[in-house]
């Protein structure tokens, strides 16, 4: 991996629970040469998660954590995140709730990325939902996490055209694109406020 000399890259960890294709883009672009960022860490909560192969792949170090108690597992997580000096949590599709105390010891340090134009159709079914109101409009939204689901300071959002012909799926896989675009343009703003 190429390395830059002289300049700190801050440490990011990726929790996901699916395929990981935001994931896998923040790791092609935490590689270039300008990057501020270095992804240390995966977590999961299923040891099934595809998107665990592209920490396989590009050689990250990653963490399952079954969350059967979930006071354990956030413990257990917080020491993982400690010995990897983890600066900054990314949340790309990772489906569990993190307690008010594990976002407080990452105050302004975790971000999300959610597939609608927030405050609207938080939680799941988001493109169904969209069509199902007929709204011109759909998106993505990054946001930091706070303890209220989909409910975090917005970073930035990007507007995708719901068009007439659209069903979940088509409309999923339009904003995906924009997802993956707008999540490192988010977390590029956020580092450079730390």
């Amino acid at each position: 991996m190429p390395r830059l000399t002289g300049v700190k890259k801050i440490n990011i960890a990726v929790f996901l629970s699916g395929t990981g294709s935001n994931f896998k883009n923040l790791i092609k672009y935490s590689l270039k040469k300008n990057s501020k960022f270095k992804i240390r860490l995966a977590v999961s909560n299923k040891s099934n998660s595809k998107g665990l192969d592209y920490a396989d792949k590009y050689k990250i170090d990653k963490k399952i954590i079954n969350y059967l108690n979930i006071k354990d597992s956030e413990i257990n997580i917080l020491n993982v995140l400690k010995k990897n000096k983890i600066d900054v949590i990314c949340l790309a599709g990772f489906m569990k709730i993190l307690t008010s105390n594990f976002i407080k010891r990452f105050k302004g340090k975790i971000i999300n990325i959610h597939p609608s134009l927030l405050p609207k159709y938080k939680g799941l079914n988001t493109h169904q939902r969209v069509i199902d109101n007929n709204e011109m409009f759909s998106g993505c939204t990054v946001h930091y996490v706070n303890s209220k689901l989909d409910s975090g300071k917005i970073i930035l959002q990007k507007k995708v055209k719901v068009l007439k012909t659209d069903t979940s799926d088509k409309l999923a896989k339009r904003v995906l694109k924009q997802e993956h675009l707008l999540y490192l343009k988010a977390l590029e703003k956020v580092l450079t406020n730390l």
